[in-house]
């Protein structure tokens, strides 16, 4: 983390076992203002051990967590079932734990590109569609950070992109923090500014351009890791909606990182 971002959560040499095997060894973490931090690594890793540990849901055997009262958290759920036996509209969902006014939950909806799903039946929502919304209900508390876990699931590749695009306007826009689960390398190496890499310990972290070159990383993720070992920065004069068409309306050149042989030559 950068020294001028303000940690919002912050671990310190966490450990855990249970039932005599080791979960997390000596973890280091954190997440600033206005960042984005990737954790990533194979199943049972620790990841999500980590985070209820982060949320405070799970107490170390050792070391400290540090999430200030004051930060307010939003949380998205890897996964989220509706059965169809008590339909639930999905302004009835927005408000079940609190009692938000519809003009919130309508703005809210409107942010994530849902507005049009409001009174749409939770249980018939498509993956994409799901994810938009839960992310929406977490933005209902406007949290300083974000925790998200694995927030592309069930959505198309195409879809994916647009999420990521999704997650990166919301941090430029309220400058809250993000910390995200994924195992989608190829496309969160370029939606993220941190990447920590957690095999029961911490593998790797940096940014992406150095994870990906890291010989824990490669060893870890084997083939898959050649996908995002071609990381690369290019410039250009446009940027796109979240549909993926241009926006005539914004013409600065900037620069962000991409997956060579991943992602089309359009971006």
């Amino acid at each position: 983390m950068t020294a001028d971002r303000a940690a919002l959560v912050e671990a310190r040499g966490v450990s855990f076992r249970r039932n005599g095997r080791e979960i997390l060894d000596q973890v280091d973490i954190s997440v600033g203002l206005g960042e984005v931090v990737t954790l990533i690594g194979p199943n049972g890793a620790g990841k999500t051990t980590l985070v209820r540990m982060l949320l405070g849901l799970l107490q170390p055997d050792s070391g400290s967590v540090h999430l200030p009262s004051s930060v307010c958290v939003g949380y998205v759920p890897q996964y989220v079932h509706f059965g169809p036996v008590m339909p639930m509209s999905v302004a009835r969902m927005m408000a079940l734990t609190r009692r938000p006014a519809r003009v919130e939950i309508e703005a809210a909806l409107e942010e994530t590109g849902s507005g049009h799903l409001l009174e749409a039946n939770a249980a018939d929502l498509s993956g994409g569609e799901l994810r938009r919304v839960l992310l929406a209900r977490a933005l209902l508390r406007s949290p300083d950070l974000l925790v998200l876990d694995e927030p592309v699931q069930g959505v198309d590749y195409l879809g994916e992109a647009d999420m990521y695009a999704l997650i990166a306007h919301i941090v430029a826009r309220r400058g809250c923090g993000v910390l995200m689960v994924s195992h989608d390398l190829h496309i969160v190496m370029a939606a993220t500014d941190r990447v920590v890499c957690i095999n029961h310990h911490i593998c790797c972290s940096g940014v992406p351009q150095e994870v990906v070159k890291d010989g824990n990383f490669l060893h870890l993720f084997g083939s898959r890791a050649g996908v995002v070992t071609a990381v690369y920065q290019h410039d250009h004069d446009h940027e796109h909606g979240l549909s993926g068409e241009v926006s005539a309306t914004v013409r600065n050149s900037h620069s962000h990182a991409g997956a060579m042989g991943e992602q089309n030559g359009s971006g």
